[in-house]
């Protein structure tokens, strides 16, 4: 009996991560038994080429390696990632949490290609992670929709206090703008629920707001 696989996915800078420990530590003081998950395995022999990639060995833009070459490097951490660490709680039937999945794939590569091919680059991408490698499509996609603009003032924000670099992509806002408009073709594509992080005047969200809504969302798809 396979389990359920829940993904977080949003653009760099739209506070994705922090939600996503917002809801393991939820289901943590509820004591339901979980596995987390997070992309891409920085750690890992896995993920040396997409590491490579990032900081900029094959290109300083991320158009230098192409949408299909570089999903291949993402595409292999999480295989190594399904085999070695999660494959088996999940076929039992546990629940599995993850920070980012194949959609990551969807949502920054796909903008590399005009925008009449992404739906067949997302048709492509998913028959391959899906299909041909074996790994589990997700019950929920939870997509984190940020304007851009406000993205950018995050992931600023983020490097001033961590005192971190910006990986290729989190440097070119045109960049990010085109994997905005990605993110959401594919939310639509694929079916993920969108939670918008600004209100209607444009402001972000409180995080316990968007936490609520987010796990109405969980209760609602009946996956706990």
């Amino acid at each position: 009996m396979n389990g359920k696989l829940i993904v977080f996915e949003g653009t760099d800078g739209s506070g994705k991560s922090t939600q996503f420990a917002r809801l393991c530590r939820h289901l943590e003081e509820e004591g339901r038994p979980f596995r987390r998950l997070v992309f891409p395995q920085y750690q890992e022999p896995s993920s040396a080429l997409l590491r490579m990639y990032l900081n900029g060995e094959f290109g300083s833009h991320p158009d230098d390696v192409n949408a299909y070459a570089a999903s291949t490097f993402y595409a292999v951490d999480r295989y190594a990632s399904w085999r070695k660490a999660w494959g088996e709680w999940y076929q039992g039937g546990g629940l599995v949490l993850s920070d980012r999945y194949t959609t990551s794939n969807a949502v920054h590569q796909a903008c590399k290609l005009p925008e009449g091919e992404w739906n067949g680059f997302f048709q492509w991408l998913f028959d391959f992670e899906y299909g041909k490698l074996g790994l589990p499509r997700p019950d929920l996609v939870v997509y984190l929709d940020m304007p851009t603009d406000r993205a950018v003032e995050m992931l600023r924000a983020r490097e001033a206090a961590t005192h971190t670099s910006a990986d290729i992509h989190e440097v070119d806002t045109g960049y990010l703008r085109k994997c905005r408009a990605a993110a959401l073709a594919a939310a639509g594509y694929d079916g993920w629920r969108r939670v918008s992080c600004v209100d209607g005047d444009g402001k972000v969200r409180d995080i316990e707001e968007i936490h609520r809504e987010i796990w109405s969302l969980v209760e609602e798809s009946g996956l706990l």
